[in-house]
């Protein structure tokens, strides 16, 4: 991941982003925590296994390439629950498994474990908030993402078994086989409808996010 240096820049400016257009957001409370479901469908950019949050019927669908361990991603998170937040039946997110650091690939397979538990979302969390623990990108520290997991109630017994299933280890091969199709070499990497980013940012998401709603005629719905 390359993008390193713009990371605190893209937090910041995140914030401010999404703070001046919180009027947009006047008496909209944000949604509970959200479920994590799969599609049936089967392309490039969606498979069966993909973990979808939001609304199955969502007219808009951001996929993203993400890597657990990638701080852009981390910095990406909350203004992606604030576009969600905004149009919460009109738009639903795709995690697509991109793990370029060393490690992500057992931070996955505690990802994919806890949605054996349903508790995806919360494990989530709780991986990218305690990422500048273990994540360091040359000697990553993965029981301190266990740890972090079990903190965010995963039962982690079950979790380290779960975690080895033959079927976790496809759903790797096929997120990478798809991510070379697609040329994807950093992350976090968004498409939305299968559409690219016109160039990296936060600003650049929500415009794309904006323009599909308006263009598929659903929004306030």
């Amino acid at each position: 991941m390359n993008r390193r240096l713009i990371v605190i820049l893209i937090a910041i400016a995140a914030v401010a982003v999404f703070a001046a257009g919180a009027y947009l957001y006047q008496g909209r409370q944000p949604p509970p925590a959200p479920a994590v479901a799969s599609v049936t469908t089967s392309s490039v950019f969606l498979r069966p296994h993909t973990p979808i949050i939001g609304p199955l019927d969502a007219s808009v669908t951001i996929v993203e390439f993400f890597d657990p361990s990638c701080e852009a991603c981390r910095a990406f998170y909350e203004p992606v629950k604030q576009i969600m937040a905004r149009y919460p039946n009109e738009v639903r997110l795709a995690i697509r498994y991109t793990p370029f650091h060393k490690g992500s690939d057992e931070a996955v397979r505690i990802l994919e474990a806890a949605r054996l538990q349903n508790l995806f979302v919360p494990v989530l969390e709780a991986l990218l908030e305690t990422q500048p623990v273990w994540a360091r990108h040359s000697a990553p520290n993965l029981e301190k993402a266990w740890e972090a997991a079990g903190a965010a109630g995963l039962d982690l017994a079950k979790a380290r078994q779960d975690a080895q299933r033959p079927e976790i280890t496809t759903i790797l091969q096929q997120d990478v086989a798809d991510l070379q199709a697609l040329n994807v070499r950093g992350t976090p990497t968004f498409f939305v409808n299968e559409k690219p980013l016109p160039s990296f940012g936060t600003q650049q998401l929500y415009d794309l996010v904006r323009s599909e709603v308006a263009r598929t005629g659903q929004a306030g719905r």
